[in-house]
């Protein structure tokens, strides 16, 4: 088994202050010093797996091989406007730069959401990166689906204004945890993007986020756990907690969820602390293998079409 570590915080305008958050979950990932250890029970005759007791022991254990933090680590804004003035190049934004260098230091890879200026200046897209133990970025991806959303007596975001949208799947791809397949915030509501994933064999689907208050206290937890229970994969989900500035707060509650849907590792809101926490799980592919024999999802694509 692989330890991961799933990293929340509050990132606001000011990207100096939001690297330094994400440098101390670095520094609590490579210090974490304890581990989940899930009892499994024995499947009743004649029975499925069943579902993992909520009991959990506690043990010593090394560091996290992989570090997972939110959509747009390296800022947010007060504005669409200020969105696409921050923007830097990876190779030129100090953010960047920071977290390659902790993830070389470290030997810890690092999934990070963050902003790219789009063609024409116009625009920034919503990134997801992954950079390896030796500092390098090797996988990209760009958020398909943009959150816009006016809710009644709640907050209005229209992410379109200010975001270009991705226009494919990035392959699922292998790293020291396992085979990756990258989504971000609103692509949870759509469940083809994970089910194209899982039929790569993605063994961890990521869902880093900024959910609202309103939409994450009524979906949040639901929709990752469905979407682990279908892909019958790890879901990994880093959440933005707390106020950024006075018209944006987000909900937190940053989780891992396993492939038999159960929520193994699990952070609080931003009303109870906007300092920047991790929580650790392991990813055991024999977990996810037993569940996935066990129960073969056999899709009829002679009455449907495939994913």
């Amino acid at each position: 088994m692989t330890i991961v570590a799933v990293g929340q915080l509050c990132s606001t305008a000011s990207l100096a202050h939001n690297l330094s958050r994400c440098q101390i979950l670095v520094k609590k990932a490579v210090n974490a010093g304890a581990k989940v250890i899930l009892n499994i029970p024995p499947p009743k005759r004649g029975g499925l797996l069943p579902l993992v007791q909520r009991s959990q022991i506690f043990q010593p254990t090394s560091s996290a091989t992989a570090l997972f933090l939110p959509e747009a680590s390296d800022y947010i804004a007060s504005s669409p406007a200020e969105t696409v003035l921050l923007a830097q190049p990876v190779h030129q934004s100090p953010f960047v730069l920071g977290l390659q260098k902790e993830a070389r230091e470290s030997k810890l890879s690092i999934n990070v959401g963050i902003h790219e200026p789009a063609q024409g200046g116009e625009k920034v897209k919503n990134t997801l990166i992954w950079i390896d133990e030796t500092g390098e970025i090797t996988q990209r991806y760009q958020k398909i689906h943009l959150f816009d959303v006016d809710i009644k007596d709640g907050p209005v975001l229209k992410e379109s204004r200010s975001v270009e949208k991705g226009m494919e799947i990035l392959p699922p791809f292998n790293t020291p945890v396992g085979r990756v397949g990258l989504s971000i915030c609103f692509d949870l509501r759509f469940p083809e993007i994970s089910l194209s994933l899982r039929r790569q064999n993605a063994q961890i689907i990521t869902y880093p986020s900024a959910f609202t208050v309103p939409t994450g206290q009524a979906h949040w937890e639901t929709l990752l756990r469905a979407r682990a229970i279908e892909t019958q994969a790890y879901v990994i989900a880093a959440a933005q907690a707390g106020a950024h500035n006075p018209k944006r707060i987000s909900y937190g509650h940053s989780m891992i969820v396993n492939p038999w849907g159960e929520v193994v590792a699990k952070l609080g809101g931003g009303s109870v602390s906007q300092e920047p926490e991790i929580a650790v799980a392991d990813i055991d592919l024999e977990l996810l293998e037993k569940v996935r024999r066990e129960m073969p999802l056999l899709r009829r694509t002679d009455v449907y079409p495939e994913i």
